[in-house]
C-alpha cells in the first residue's frame, strides 16, 4: 500500500499510522492463512492431528475454510489492487458466507449393527451449540463487510459500518466469554467454548477488518490525525478493557463474600462513578495540554521559538493595558541586525538561520521572564516590557556589549551587530502598541543611518 505524505484534514487517516497499521494487518492474515491451512490439513489426515494442539483438530472445517477465504479476500481489497483482483475479493467474500452459513447445518450419519442408513434419508440437523452459533453469526457478518469495504456512498457505508460494530460486539462476547470460562470467573462455565484457533482467526479478522474499514467510515476517528483521535487512541484500551475487569473483580469479591451482597451493587456503581469521573479529568486534562500545544503553535516563531506577530500583538497588547491601569511605564524596543543579507550570501542560510536561533538566546539571556519577545520580520525582533526610560536604555546598551563579544562564524568574520531602537510610554502618551512599536521602528533606524555615516 502507497500513501501520500502530504498533510491532511485532522479528521481523516493519519498517513503514517496507516503505514504501521499496514504491517499489522499483513502479520494478522499470515497468521489466519496459516492456522486456517494447517486446520483444513488436520482434518483428512489423521496423522497430522495427532502431531497438532487439540485447538487446532477442535477447528471446524467449515470455519477454517471461511477464515481462509476471509483472509484471502482482506488481502486482495488492498487499496493498490487492480479491478480484477478487487472481483475476485468479492468472490472469495460470497464464498466465505457460504461456508460459514453451511457451517449451521450438518448431514447426520445413523450406523447400525446391520445397515448403513443413507444420508439422504436424514434432515440435515440444526447446530444449537451458542458458541458455534455465534460464530456462525460473526463470520457471515465479516462477509458483509468484505462485500462493502471500499463502500463510500451513504447507504453502503452505514451498512458496513453496522455490520463491523455488529461484529466487534460478538468477538467480544466469545472473547470475554472464553476468558471468562478459562480463567474460572465464577457465573461462567468452561464448557461449549470456542476452540482457541477457532477465536484467535476470528479476533484477527475482526481487528484486519475494522482497521481497513476504518480508512473509509465512521471509525476513521481511531486513526485520525488530530486531537480526537489521539485521544480517542488513548482511551480505546482502558474503555474496551476496564468493563470486563469491573465484571471480573466484582464476581470474584461477590463469590468469596468479600462485600455484603446488600451493598455490593451500591459499591460497584460508586467504583465505576469514580472511574468514569477520572477519565474525564484525565480527557480534560489531555485537552487543555493539546489546546496549550496549539495555541504555542499559532503564536511563536518556528525557527527562533519567539513570539510571532500574533503572539507579540496579543501578550504586549495585555501587558501595555495592565501598564496603564497601574499607571507605570512600558517601553517597546525594535532590534534589527546589520548584516544577516551579507552572512545568508557569503556563508549560506544555514548560518544565518543559527544566527538568527542565537540572535534570539541573546535576548532570551538578556531580558526578563515577564518581557513580551519576538520576531517579527526575516531579521527584525522586538522586546516590550514594563520599562522606564532609564531601564529601558541600559537594557539596550547591555544588549549591544553582549552582541559585540559574539559571532556568525567560527572564523570571526561577522560579529552579531544590532541597530537598537525604542520608545516608552511615559515620554509620549501614546495611545497604543502599535504607535509604540512604530516610534521604537524610526528610533531603530536612526541608529542604523549614523551607522553607516559613521563607517562612510
Amino acid at each position: 500500500m502507497h500513501y501520500s505524505t502530504k498533510s491532511v484534514n485532522p479528521h481523516q487517516p493519519d498517513p503514517n499510522l496507516l503505514h504501521r497499521v499496514f504491517f499489522i494487518q499483513q502479520v494478522c492474515l499470515a497468521l489466519v492463512i496459516q492456522i486456517a491451512v494447517v486446520a483444513l490439513c488436520a482434518h483428512p489426515f489423521a496423522p497430522l492431528s495427532r502431531l497438532l494442539p487439540a485447538s487446532m483438530t477442535e477447528m471446524h472445517a467449515s470455519f477454517a475454510l471461511a477464515a481462509l477465504l476471509s483472509a484471502l479476500s482482506l488481502f486482495l481489497s488492498d487499496l493498490d489492487r487492480s479491478a480484477r483482483w478487487q472481483r475476485l475479493s468479492r468472490v472469495f467474500a460470497v464464498l466465505a458466507a457460504v461456508s460459514a452459513a453451511c457451517s449451521f447445518f450438518e448431514p447426520t450419519l445413523s450406523l447400525s449393527s446391520s445397515s448403513f442408513v443413507p444420508i439422504a434419508a436424514h434432515p440435515l440437523a440444526f447446530h444449537h451449540d451458542s458458541a458455534h452459533v455465534v460464530i456462525g453469526i460473526a463470520l457471515i457478518l465479516l462477509s458483509v463487510i468484505l462485500l462493502l469495504i471500499r463502500a463510500v456512498s451513504p447507504i453502503a457505508a452505514r451498512v458496513a459500518d453496522l455490520a463491523a460494530a455488529c461484529l466487534c460486539m460478538l468477538v467480544l462476547v466469545l472473547v470475554s466469554e472464553f476468558l471468562f470460562g478459562l480463567f474460572h470467573i465464577p457465573g461462567s462455565s468452561p464448557n461449549g467454548l470456542a476452540s482457541t484457533a477457532t477465536l484467535t482467526c476470528l479476533a484477527m479478522l475482526t481487528v484486519v477488518a475494522v482497521l481497513r474499514r476504518a480508512e473509509f467510515g465512521v471509525f476513521s476517528i481511531f486513526l485520525g490525525s488530530g486531537i480526537g483521535g489521539r485521544i480517542a487512541r488513548v482511551l480505546a484500551p482502558f474503555l474496551l478493557l476496564l468493563p470486563f475487569l469491573r465484571e471480573a473483580v466484582r464476581a470474584h469479591l461477590v463469590n468469596a463474600r468479600v462485600i455484603p451482597s446488600p451493598y455490593s451493587t451500591a459499591i460497584f456503581a460508586s467504583a465505576a462513578t469514580a472511574v468514569s469521573f477520572s477519565f474525564l479529568l484525565f480527557l480534560v486534562a489531555r485537552i487543555n495540554k493539546m489546546e496549550t500545544e496549539i495555541h504555542d503553535l499559532t503564536l511563536r516563531d518556528e525557527l527562533t521559538g519567539l513570539y510571532n506577530v500574533r503572539g507579540f500583538n496579543l501578550l504586549a497588547g495585555q501587558s501595555l493595558r495592565l501598564a496603564q491601569r497601574a499607571e507605570v511605564p512600558f517601553s517597546v524596543l525594535f532590534i534589527d541586525m546589520d548584516n544577516l543579507k551579507r552572512i545568508n550570501d557569503e556563508l549560506g542560510h544555514t548560518i544565518g538561520s543559527a544566527t538568527l536561533t542565537e540572535t534570539a538566546r541573546l535576548l532570551d539571556s538578556t531580558f526578563r521572564e515577564a518581557d513580551v519577545i519576538a520576531r517579527i520580520g526575516g531579521d527584525e525582533f522586538v522586546v516590550a516590557g514594563q520599562f522606564d526610560h532609564a531601564a529601558v536604555a541600559a537594557s539596550a546598551q547591555r544588549l549591544q556589549e553582549s552582541a559585540a563579544a559574539r559571532f556568525s562564524d567560527a572564523q570571526g568574520r561577522f560579529p552579531l551587530s544590532l541597530s537598537i531602537g525604542y520608545a516608552t510610554s511615559s515620554d509620549k502618551r501614546f495611545d497604543s502598541l502599535k504607535d509604540l512599536v512604530a516610534q521604537a521602528d524610526l528610533a531603530m533606524y536612526e541608529k542604523k543611518r549614523r551607522k553607516k555615516v559613521a563607517v562612510s
